[in-house]
């Protein structure tokens, strides 16, 4: 399939009957934790351990972001770098909030959020289409991308050890984006915006090194053609920890993003071809 086009009938059937694998794996996979979660209740007995965990760190990026935004005409919209094209920051430090709240020793719900909004001002030195909208080559635009990330997944510990535990995880990666391009000397100016819940299955997990020290570690994964959405993305974290105190430990991390998901709703129909990596640097508070 060309990037940036919908396949045409035979190669969309091709695309959904093995891309709706993963819809049917992430349905079957959250139905099965949720259904074991059910099947065991918090029992007094069990060993103590953090039910609650908050980290807030600051999160220092490293962006590669291309963009298309159709008008009424399907394809129409021009294929642009966010970066290179419209002169936004390729790097920003951000702040960033993790965390988990943990039913029982084996079942928890694992949160991210944090935004990644920019705004640029540039000459633009070709001529681009956005949502319809026609902006010459040498004029001058500001635009504005507001994208804001919420990740929230249930975990399942099924492999639990003194020293760590393996789970696996099922939920949903939503990006809250919104565009707005405009050429003031032109008194031209357009926007779109779209709020893409996107299912995502992987694996999380654990490991003490000593009494002080740990690893900790994710991966996530999005291949779907259902609806509006259309792509893959994954998710891929690693960190390590120092415990301070009893309840406080401090940690670095690195957080890579791979999206690329062809959208048609609310008034977004485009190519999102986006990449983000980088450190973070947190304090985390346990509960």
């Amino acid at each position: 399939m060309t990037k940036g086009t919908r396949p045409d009938e035979g190669e969309q059937l091709k695309l959904r009957n093995g891309q709706s694998a993963s819809v049917r794996l992430a349905a079957s996979t959250a139905l099965l934790l949720v259904s074991i979660a059910a099947a065991n209740p918090v029992l007094a007995q069990e060993a103590e351990f953090d039910r609650f965990s908050l980290s807030l760190g600051v999160f220092l990026t490293d962006r590669d972001s291309k963009a298309r935004l159709d008008g009424d005409v399907p394809n129409s919209g021009t294929p642009v770098d966010l970066e290179g094209d419209l002169g936004f920051d390729k790097s920003d430090s951000v702040f960033r909030l993790d965390g988990y709240f943990r039913f029982n020793e084996k079942h928890r719900i694992d949160f991210s959020a944090f935004d990644l909004s920019r705004k640029a001002s540039k000459q633009i030195d070709k001529d681009i289409e956005w949502n319809g909208e026609l902006f010459p080559i040498n004029v001058q635009v500001d635009t504005s991308l507001d994208l804001s990330i919420y990740k929230l997944a249930y975990t399942w510990s099924f492999l639990q050890r003194d020293t760590g535990y393996l789970g696996a995880s099922a939920g949903l990666y939503v990006a809250d984006i919104g565009t707005s391009i405009a050429a003031e000397s032109l008194g031209r100016a357009t926007s779109g915006g779209v709020t893409a819940p996107l299912p995502v299955i992987g694996l999380r997990g654990q490991y003490d090194v000593s009494e002080n020290w740990s690893l900790r570690g994710s991966a996530e994964i999005f291949a779907i053609d259902y609806g509006d959405y259309n792509g893959s993305l994954y998710d891929l974290y690693a960190g390590l920890d120092y415990q301070l105190l009893e309840h406080l430990a401090i940690g670095l991390g690195y957080n890579s993003v791979k999206i690329d998901v062809g959208v048609s709703a609310g008034n977004f129909n485009g190519d999102l071809d986006w990449r983000y990596d980088g450190g973070l640097l947190f304090f985390k508070f346990d509960f």
